[in-house]
């Protein structure tokens, strides 16, 4: 879903829509598959699977009711392609994934631990959340520019930039806040802040076992928001255990033949046929 909205507004301003012969706007499809074919070309990987959201209402939002409350609508040029992206991403050959009620995150996060024993795992991605999933086996590729930059971060990296273990960047989460899924965290602290108390004390459970040593205006804040704090790390919490009804064999990558390249091209997708082609000479 980054990736789609990532193109869709990489092109919408412009008003370039690449529009079917029906006038569907197709950028933001066109866009993801070919971000995910030069992705491919790059991290040359065996297996790849495609994780969804299944709808905007997931559990997060019968916790909170803010949770991601604050964006905006998408634009009438963007709604039709959620199911034509997932629908181009099957006519591809793609292996797709999503669970109603979770996020594309807790999927692509159980598949982390459903196949880290298998398989070194590469996730591209736009969103730092992720880095939470960092494993010796796991490796976070976030989105920079264009089709071709990441931010590469391992398992060995986080730890020598952040100084804890990945899993604990949710609790980090929890005291920042995320302005972009709306959820406030506690009032007061910032990332450096919420980084050193995770650092110092290992856990939000470990800070508020230790809210005596903490200076009064921290200790203050923290008290005044504590609900919200919890709350917040439910949250940012990354789930591992959604249902994966797969063999990882069956994320196999697709063969590409001239078929597939014409049913593309029939179907308005001319442009993912000729990236796919250009990458495969």
């Amino acid at each position: 879903m980054a990736l789609l909205f990532r193109s869709f507004f990489a092109t919408a301003p412009m008003r370039q829509y690449f529009r079917k012969a029906d006038g569907t706007p197709t950028n933001g499809v066109q866009g993801f598959a070919r971000h995910v074919l030069s992705a491919q070309s790059i991290v040359r990987p065996t297996h790849l699977a495609v994780c969804w959201d299944m709808g905007v209402h997931t559990f997060r939002n019968e916790l909170f009711d803010g949770y991601k409350a604050n964006r905006p609508a998408p634009p009438d040029e963007l709604k039709p392609q959620f199911d034509m992206a997932r629908e181009v991403s099957e006519m591809i050959g793609w292996k797709n994934f999503g669970t109603v009620g979770m996020e594309a995150d807790d999927t692509i996060g159980s598949i982390i631990h459903k196949w880290k024993g298998e398989a070194k795992i590469t996730v591209v991605s736009g969103d730092k959340d992720l880095l939470q999933l960092l494993n010796p086996s796991t490796t976070i590729a976030l989105t920079k520019k264009g089709y071709t930059e990441y931010n590469i971060y391992t398992d060995q990296r986080f730890k020598e930039e952040y100084a804890i273990e990945p899993s604990l960047f949710a609790d980090v989460k929890a005291f920042m806040g995320d302005t972009s899924d709306g959820y406030p965290g506690v009032k007061g602290i910032g990332p450096k802040t919420a980084l050193k108390l995770i650092q110092s004390y290992g856990s939000v459970d470990g800070v508020l076992q230790a809210l005596d040593e903490l200076k009064p205006a921290q200790r203050s804040k923290i008290q005044e928001n504590e609900d919200m704090l919890k709350l917040s790390l439910q949250l940012a919490r990354i789930h591992t255990n959604v249902p994966i009804d797969a063999a990882i064999d069956d994320c196999t990558l697709p063969i590409w033949d001239r078929s597939k390249f014409d049913q593309l091209t029939m179907e308005g997708y001319s442009l993912i046929s000729r990236h796919a082609q250009s990458l495969m000479r």
